[in-house]
């Protein structure tokens, strides 16, 4: 399972992968990949095979899931950088499926308003709980395909996350 990621460290992709593929065990099954990562981003990638469906498109919960998994990536990241412990959940999310996906796709997350950083993470040390609203944008063949907008809420500290 590889070790536990630490606060204050800053991850690379291959982390990243290995860390989602351990803790969250549809990521590998659906061979979720990192492509790469920043503070302001994470870029996930998955092939069609394992997430198809009978129209041999992209089953519409692994188009959810991955951009799901790239917006919690994201705040995995920024938080372990910033050195914050807490349990990262999702609250609520809407999903537009804009276009079909009949091949290898992505999902790059982003907050939706980067500004509201600070007040998280201010809000998380004062209440010990604060909400953000994160962004993803899936693609195929270069082409979006369809956009989450999800609203996570960090608990505490937890040393499960």
């Amino acid at each position: 399972m590889g070790r536990p990621m630490r606060a204050g460290e800053i991850l690379l992709p291959s982390n990243l992968q290995q860390y989602l593929h351990a803790h969250i065990p549809l990521s590998a099954a659906m061979q979720v990949s990192v492509l790469e990562l920043g503070m302001d981003f994470v870029h996930l990638a998955a092939p069609l095979a394992p997430n198809i469906n009978h129209r041999e498109t992209v089953f519409g919960g692994s188009a959810s899931a991955v951009a799901i998994l790239a917006a919690w990536s994201l705040l995995h990241v920024r938080m372990r950088a910033a050195g914050v412990d807490s349990r990262l959940v999702i609250q609520r999310n809407t999903m537009d499926y804009g276009l079909p996906i009949d091949g290898d796709f992505t999902a790059r997350s982003s907050l939706a308003q980067p500004e509201q950083w600070g007040f998280f993470l201010r809000m998380l040390a004062r209440k010990g709980k604060a909400r953000i609203e994160v962004v993803s944008v899936l693609e195929c063949a270069g082409t979006v395909v369809g956009k989450l907008s999800g609203e996570f809420v960090a608990l505490g500290k937890s040393a499960k996350d």
